[in-house]
């Protein structure tokens, strides 16, 4: 394997972290405030790039910033599994930013150049994490999102958002102050350095196998972001954000970094084959299938729509953890790929939210019926995404669904064969009676009451009422079609991830 010493790692980074004192200079210039937080996603999108031909030929790119402990540098290393995250992260950011200007000029958002500044760094920190070389690195930005999360997540500052930031705030640094913290310095006393290791860094150290499980469990309990139940709560707490915020959470950064961490854990912390003598794999297999299956009837009891689609994140990030603690070749393709699979079509189902939300003011499935003539192409759009997280082919979803299906019989686990299938059951159920309800139920013309009221999540809403003088908004609309074009590419040339899937579970 070819390892190539460049600072590309850093110059990717320093790009939105520059971008974002930009956009504080332009404050008062918000033509070029926005235009900043474009040009820099289409360069950091170009310098990832760059860097992708080196690890599909299965090379590695590292890059040493500077040495703080014997053993812990501050370091940057771009391997398979760095380059899928950072792909979609840096990737998906151009949309992103397109589709955030749309958003918060067409509900003339207060506090737009702070939300624009913590939303670049956020970007920041979610390619730092990427890159990362070892735990150190690794904590260090996944605490950084972890901050600078914090001001979009309370963005409207009413109560509700007040009451949704601070339980996101406590979930994600409480758990990681204390079990994460844990963890990393057990780590560092056993192993003695914090690389990660192709086959794991703990995979040849003299501990006991009770130790080696309180760390694994300490590790899956810290990386709260992952949402495995029931460390999930702060996750549909959040959506009293902005729908771009939560598009960033679900889709983008937040939750990315969640399994990303846990996936490092599995492959180059521990190792597959530790994992496999200490038992931990098929144990883990079973928590996170319970996440899967209760999340999923979670979702089906919702009608505020962000909500549903916060419980249904909930359920397919641990379709990313089962893949890879099945520990055979297919589940763990199956859940590495998922990664990508699930960030567009997720990103394009909040993206669908948002446009719902700006152009008609609706928060609740309810208030949907007939929306579907007056936003074709949002609902449209939703519908193609709400295949993928199904897993109807040719959609993204379905690959990632094939390949967890048939790492469960490699397994021999037909239990969890029964829990893919049912949820797949269930994630029909709560996503096509909202697309049956936008295009083929008539428009609900009766004014229950009159004037705005404001939701549970601290979103205004004009009751259910009829659609009025609805239509897309382009800066809107736009990006949310573009993903879900791309969902259904990727599941037909689902090669580019695959390849660096299967570079990760070499």
């Amino acid at each position: 394997m070819e390892m190539i010493h460049s600072a590309l790692p850093l110059y990717a980074l320093s790009v939105s972290f520059v971008a974002a004192f930009l956009i504080l200079a332009f404050k008062n210039v918000p033509n070029l405030r926005d235009a900043t937080g474009f040009a820099a996603a289409l360069l950091k999108f170009s310098l990832v790039a760059s860097m992708a031909p080196t690890i599909l030929a299965g090379g590695t790119i590292e890059y040493t910033l500077f040495n703080s402990l014997p053993g812990v540098d501050f370091k940057f290393r771009v391997d398979a599994l760095g380059m899928i995250f950072a792909t979609i992260a840096s990737f998906l950011w151009i949309f992103a930013s397109v589709y955030s200007v749309g958003y918060m000029r067409s509900g003339k958002e207060h506090a737009q150049t702070r939300f624009f500044a913590c939303f670049t760094v956020s970007i920041f920190a979610a390619v730092g994490g990427a890159f990362a070389a070892n735990l150190f690195t690794l904590i260090v930005f996944y605490e950084v999102l972890s901050l600078v999360t914090y001001p979009l997540v309370y963005h409207k500052e009413n109560a509700e958002s007040w009451a949704g930031s601070k339980k996101y705030v406590i979930y994600l640094v409480g758990t990681s102050k204390t079990f994460l913290l844990a963890a990393f310095g057990l780590t560092y006393y056993l192993a003695g350095q914090l690389d990660f290791a192709p086959h794991g860094l703990l995979a040849d150290v003299n501990a006991s196998p009770v130790i080696l499980t309180i760390v694994y469990i300490c590790y899956m309990i810290g990386f709260s972001k992952a949402a495995i139940m029931p460390f999930h709560a702060w996750l549909p707490a959040a959506m009293v954000a902005p729908t771009p915020v939560s598009a960033l959470l679900h889709a983008v950064a937040v939750v990315k970094m969640g399994v990303f961490c846990v996936l490092r854990v599995i492959f180059h912390v521990f190792g597959t084959g530790l994992l496999n003598k200490l038992n931990l794999g098929i144990a883990t297999a079973y928590v996170v299938s319970f996440t899967i299956i209760l999340s999923s009837i979670y979702a089906l009891t919702q009608d505020n729509l962000k909500r549903r689609l916060a419980y249904s994140t909930v359920s397919q990030l641990s379709y990313v953890i089962l893949g890879a603690v099945l520990l055979t070749p297919s589940s763990m393709l199956g859940g590495v790929v998922h990664i990508a699979n699930h960030a567009f079509s997720k990103i394009t189902l909040f993206f669908c939210a948002g446009s719902i939300y700006c152009a008609a003011h609706k928060t609740e499935i309810s208030q949907l019926s007939g929306i579907g003539r007056k936003l074709p192409w949002t609902m449209t759009a939703f519908f193609i995404a709400s295949l993928s997280m199904i897993g109807v082919p040719p959609a993204a979803g379905f690959v990632s669904k094939w390949y967890l299906a048939m790492g469960s019989l490699e397994a021999k686990e037909i239990p969890i064969l029964i829990v893919l299938f049912a949820s797949t059951i269930l994630n029909a159920a709560y996503f096509l009676p909202i697309t049956y309800k936008a295009f083929f139920e008539k428009e609900n013309n009766h004014h229950p009451d009159s004037g705005h009221h404001s939701d549970s999540h601290g979103n205004e809403s004009h009751g259910h009422g009829d659609h009025g003088d609805i239509k897309e908004i382009p800066l809107i609309a736009i990006p949310l079609v573009i993903t879900a074009i791309i969902s259904i590419i990727i599941g037909i040339y689902p090669e580019y991830f695959l390849t660096l899937a299967r570079e990760v579970i070499k």
